[in-house]
């Protein structure tokens, strides 16, 4: 279930605004791509905070006014709402219209899409590490350019 700025977390309650805002938005995030609630709340609190720390003032106050909408991405019954059969699923860096997609396997669409590779790659290792699953690296043509593993 996704959180908003009237439904969140009683951990993060005694944030600052835009730290609970921002906590949410990662939360949320990492509900969808099927993360327990257990470990996606201090993840997402930690990787707030930090942001928080390194945000520019106006990035801040833009945080600060993220609608109940924003926060909660997409509705509910959407089809393409939280999998959690992907938790188990290896990242994908594969090529894309808008540069470098990061995508677990047999997921409908990315998570995130990048401009340069590189980035992809990180946000594919991070996520990878988080979930305890491998992580795949494709080339332009799409065939496998690199593949590791972070299996616990």
């Amino acid at each position: 279930m996704p959180w908003d700025t009237n439904d969140y977390p009683s951990s993060l309650k005694n944030l600052d605004t835009a730290v609970r805002n921002k906590a949410i938005d990662i939360a949320n995030a990492m509900l969808d791509q099927g993360y327990n609630e257990s470990r996606a709340i201090p993840i997402a609190t930690e990787q707030a905070k930090e942001w928080y720390e390194n945000a520019g003032q106006q990035e801040i106050k833009q945080v600060e006014q993220m609608s109940n909408k924003d926060l909660r991405g997409r509705d509910a019954d959407d089809e393409e709402s939280s999998r959690p059969e992907l938790l188990d699923k290896g990242e994908h860096v594969v090529p894309h219209e808008d540069g470098w997609a990061v995508q677990a396997a047999d997921a409908k669409k990315p998570d995130k899409v990048f401009k340069r590779k590189e980035d992809a790659v990180d946000r594919a290792k991070e996520v990878a590490k988080n979930k305890g699953t491998p992580i795949i690296i494709h080339d332009q043509d799409g065939n496998i350019q690199d593949q590791s593993s972070y299996e616990e």
